[in-house]
């Protein structure tokens, strides 16, 4: 069975939330917050990361991500509904009526903000607002946003509407890998259908590497915002909850994971980890493979070991497809497991009777 590359085990989930002693020298003016390598999910920094707050209009980032795998066509004409052309709050000032494609509407939620886009957005996708509530509530289950609760999708404050600075997080790493919603997060302007959106993430300008993603702002929940940014080949996101200086925050936040950390690759697809001799073939040895790269946030006086786990297999026997599983190389940072790939043989392995001869091999093998 294949595995993603750099999954993460229990044992690598639990460490992966210890940040090191040193970012003690990271400040912020956050209620929480948290700094997490977007390919492992490695938490380099928290604060306060678990405690339920109010989220404001990062919200938007789960309403993106439900629309955009609710199946819908981003070509789709959506008509603008009573009900959301008169949501209070940030607005795109559509009418009741008026048709818009449902693209434009994500650009106009995700980079103006617009509340009654988020709402005709939900409306569109779902019917209503509790269905769509509910899908949003699905997803973070199913991502493990285990502090998160939705109830609207355009952030408006509620009691039973909130998140976490980790589940934020964790949010982030899931709307980065849809490349739709990355490329809306990252865009800094667009002009669609006669508007003009300008994005209100002013970190795409003042932070260098920046890839989005969101900005919130009630006078309950205080500034929030949700940002990413690459360097080197790796991704961070850093996020903050009520933050009175929240660029601030975030530009010290990604300035210490891109000073201390990066990422180091243990083990790379197909790259050969160990030979077996084999029997009853022609070739007396085959190398084993591993089928993922695996790669994980390294800092100051770190480094990735691998081991082997073979199953006590010392040796095979003809024949082998180069597609079963063998064992598997385990990747481990001080000393826990923090990813791991299926082994399989190199190239297939024939009986010395030549069974790739096909039919002559089924009658006398």
């Amino acid at each position: 069975m294949r595995r993603g590359t750099g999954v993460l085990l229990a044992a690598a989930l639990c460490f992966a939330l210890l940040p090191r002693a040193d970012a003690a020298e990271v400040t912020v003016s956050a209620q929480s917050a948290v700094l997490m390598e977007a390919e492992s999910g490695r938490v380099l920094y928290a604060k306060d990361a678990d405690t339920q707050r109010l989220i404001a209009s990062t919200t938007k980032l789960m309403t993106a991500l439900v629309a955009l795998e609710s199946g819908h066509s981003l070509e789709e004409d959506v008509t603008i509904p009573a009900e959301a052309a008169g949501v209070e709050g940030s607005s795109l000032y559509l009418k009741a009526g008026e048709t818009v494609k449902l693209e434009t509407l994500l650009y106009g939620m995700l980079l103006h903000s617009g509340n009654d886009a988020a709402t005709a957005v939900a409306l569109h996708c779902a019917g209503s607002l509790e269905a769509f509530a509910g899908q949003m509530n699905e997803k973070a289950q199913e991502l493990g946003m285990t502090n998160s609760h939705f109830t609207n999708p355009t952030g408006l404050d509620g009691e039973e509407h909130y998140s976490s600075a980790y589940d934020m997080a964790l949010l982030a790493r899931a709307c980065l890998a849809v490349p739709e919603l990355a490329e809306i997060t990252v865009s800094r302007s667009v002009n669609m259908e006669g508007r003009t959106f300008v994005n209100h993430n002013k970190l795409l300008w003042r932070y260098e590497g920046c890839v989005g993603m969101k900005t919130g702002y009630t006078q309950a929940a205080g500034r929030t915002l949700v940002s990413a940014a690459e360097r080197d080949g790796m991704t961070l996101i850093a996020v903050t909850l009520n933050a009175p200086n929240d660029w601030a925050d975030h530009a010290a936040m990604l300035d210490y994971g891109f000073a201390n950390y990066h990422m180091e690759e243990a083990v790379t697809a197909g790259q050969s980890l160990c030979s077996l001799p084999v029997s009853g073939s022609l070739v007396p040895f085959v190398s084993l493979e591993a089928e993922e790269t695996l790669r994980w946030p390294v800092g100051p006086g770190e480094s990735l070991e691998t081991s082997l786990e073979l199953g006590g297999l010392t040796s095979l026997e003809a024949p082998v497809q180069a597609d079963v599983s063998m064992g598997r190389v385990e990747v481990l940072l001080n000393g826990e497991v923090v990813g791991e790939s299926d082994l399989s043989c190199a190239a297939p392995v024939y009986r010395d009777r030549q069974e790739h001869t096909g039919w002559l091999d089924w009658l006398f093998g």
